[in-house]
């Protein structure tokens, strides 16, 4: 494996498993003083690792890491005022902390296929166990952030050494989920 090749610190030195009686866990910022602190009820979904300008990442890390909860199943326990919506014209609300800046859930308010789901950053969990990611979404998006294009295929390459298909839109899986919510509210498909 190409471990010269940074992706970001929690799949860079190989991905852990899932704890199958992972129940959920508090995520908290970086803060020292006063965190916010918020709880995941359950385990997380489609956890991935995203190139999008959007999500939230750590410090030298060239991709997010990101998976969605249910939105009943997340709950502000400690400082919810230090929270704002970081772009509130986006689909996803990201609420972040204002002095740290660390992304703490983004639900999905507006009718979409995902509506009902919030985007968290399972590294952020105080607990360990959380499914680990499963692909990389938005491959080529990292290059808007700076990224040499001539180090594409190099990080590709060690997606795929990692166990991620890179893809530059979202799984397929997710994508068919997409259309077919699309489909049936054009009634291309029944509903």
């Amino acid at each position: 494996m190409d471990a010269t090749v940074r992706i970001h610190p929690a799949v860079d030195d190989g991905i852990k498993p899932a704890n199958p009686n992972f129940s959920g866990g508090t995520l908290v910022c970086a803060c020292t003083d006063r965190p916010v602190k918020v709880r995941i009820e359950g385990q997380i979904a489609h956890n991935h690792a995203c190139g999008c300008t959007k999500c939230w990442k750590p410090k030298g890390a060239s991709f997010s890491v990101v998976a969605v909860v249910p939105h009943d199943n997340v709950a502000v326990l400690e400082n919810s005022d230090k929270l704002k919506v970081v772009d509130p014209s986006a689909l996803i609300q990201r609420h972040a902390c204002k002095e740290c800046g660390v992304h703490m859930y983004g639900p999905v308010e507006r009718e979409h296929a995902f509506q009902g789901l919030d985007f968290i950053h399972p590294e952020r969990f105080q607990e360990d166990g959380w499914a680990p990611p499963g692909f990389a979404a938005f491959v080529s998006s990292i290059i808007e952030s700076g990224v040499d294009p001539g180090r594409m295929d190099a990080i590709r390459s060690r997606l795929r050494e990692l166990g991620l298909e890179p893809y530059d839109c979202l799984s397929p899986g997710l994508m068919d989920a997409i259309s077919t919510w699309v489909a049936k509210k054009s009634g291309v498909l029944p509903a």
